[in-house]
């Protein structure tokens, strides 16, 4: 019998998430309402999902009896946990969960979870490919594409689940149990959800306390916050990093196991078995160094999962990215048009600077605030950007900070931004969507932000 069954379930925000989880819900016999301070009309995609499941709706608003005469609260990720609704549920000792947290518990494959301020989408997508190529049957989903609830309301016939997963939806994790759980890198972003950085740091470690013995910890030796995890660490643990380990010395040289970079010999050396395995690079597609750790990251997973050498190697010279991610456009009259739509953090606009050390660089950026300090950026706009062009609600601020280090103009709308950028480039040089900055202030999220710029610069 399901646990849910006669329970009165409260799913608090009807986006996709919230919405699978409604229907997975009702389907488990659980009595389900949903509030969403949106109204009817602008939740015409979470109905369509739902159908004619019985769910009882309060929309446009939260009414808080509701939150304290329920048996279950379900938050969705968009929706801050310090809402005075949920405070009050918190005090009443009302259970609240989310959507990964039930679809986790009740899964009976490996869980690949995959978590990180940066990268997280691009390994995810790796780590589905190389499994994928080794005819392993998976399931990619999570923060990207599928929630992880329909996965475990349908037939289950995956062998391996490879879930991304973001800070909001590890806030509440205590019973999921990773296979492996990796950690891509940490840098600042949702200061305008979290109280400080340390509550993010700590929403995201939430993935390696469920962590146990059998589990596998990925970690990012280069990154300063992710490396410490390691004295936390439950698991067997893994490195990836761009430094020889020899080159580090001690105990590390000694006890490595994981992967790391050979630049010189353009090749990434996996010390995971017995043997060391080396592979190929050459051929990878993607830009920049920052890509190089989520290959790493991705070919740890793969190893510890059975993915042969052989496998890996096809993938890495066959992978052609993700969308919105450092994206190729197109090139019109030698300058290089790249949508990075999916940079919304002050981390993400920095790997993606780095990426072009060569072309001129004219960048668009700007978007909705995540109250982020955009100073650590300074000199890396004064050396890689000839023309800043900012726009959104965060462009007057982005100014402020960096608008002394190029030429720098602020836009109205994103279709003069772009061509804009166009008068103002050059043959050689990469006119760069990276916002570094949210979508919600004109979009209704980074994918639509990214769509829209292919199609100004298709259309010109």
């Amino acid at each position: 019998m399901s646990r849910y069954k006669g329970k009165r379930v409260l799913i608090v925000g009807f986006g996709k998430s919230g919405a699978s989880a409604a229907k997975y819900l009702v389907k488990q016999g659980a009595s389900v309402t949903v509030t969403d301070l949106k109204q009817r009309m602008e939740l015409a995609d979470s109905l369509k999902v739902v159908g004619d499941a019985k769910i009882e709706y309060d929309l446009g608003r939260h009414s808080i009896h509701l939150f304290l005469s329920c048996d279950l609260i379900v938050v969705s990720p968009g929706v801050p946990l310090n809402i005075k609704p949920l405070e009050e549920a918190r005090e009443k000792n009302i259970p609240i969960t989310t959507e990964v947290e039930i679809a986790a518990v009740a899964l009976k494959e490996p869980l690949v979870a995959v978590t990180g301020t940066n990268g997280k989408t691009t390994s995810t997508t790796l780590i589905g490919e190389m499994l994928k190529g080794a005819q392993r049957s998976c399931f990619v989903g999570g923060n990207i594409g599928t929630p992880l609830v329909d996965y475990v309301a349908g037939a289950q016939s995956a062998d391996v689940v490879v879930a991304e997963l973001s800070s909001f939806q590890l806030n509440l994790t205590e019973r999921m149990v990773p296979a492996v759980a990796v950690f891509t890198n940490i840098g600042q972003d949702h200061l305008d959800r979290y109280p400080d950085m340390n509550a993010y740091i700590e929403a995201k470690k939430n993935l390696l306390r469920v962590c146990d013995r059998n589990s596998y910890v990925v970690l990012n030796y280069d990154d300063a916050c992710v490396s410490q995890f390691m004295h936390e660490n439950p698991g067997k643990l893994l490195w990836f990093t761009k430094r020889d380990p020899m080159s580090i010395g001690g105990e590390f040289a000694e006890n490595f196991r994981g992967v790391f970079c050979d630049f010189e010999k353009r090749e990434v050396v996996a010390r995971i078995t017995n043997q060391e395995e080396r592979y190929d690079v050459s051929m990878f597609k993607l830009f920049g160094d920052h890509n190089k750790e989520n290959l790493m990251a991705a070919i740890c997973v793969a190893r510890v999962m059975g993915v042969p050498p052989k496998v890996i190697q096809q993938v890495i010279a066959s992978f052609p990215g993700v969308p919105h991610r450092l994206e190729y456009v197109r090139r019109i009259n030698g300058v290089f048009f790249v949508n990075d739509s999916k940079s919304t953090n002050i981390m993400s606009l920095k790997r993606s600077l780095e990426s072009f050390k060569k072309s001129p660089i004219v960048l668009i950026a700007g978007g909705k605030d995540k109250d982020m300090d955009f100073s650590p950026l300074k000199e890396l706009v004064a050396t890689r950007c000839k023309t800043l062009i900012l726009i959104g609600e965060a462009k007057e601020k982005i100014n402020r900070t960096l608008g002394d280090c190029a030429e720098t103009y602020l836009m109205g709308t994103f279709e003069e931004a772009i061509l804009l950028a166009y008068q103002k480039s050059r043959t050689g040089d990469v006119v760069l969507l990276s916002p570094g900055c949210a979508s919600y202030d004109m979009f209704r999220n980074f994918e639509e932000r990214g769509e829209y710029f292919k199609k100004i610069v298709q259309q010109h």
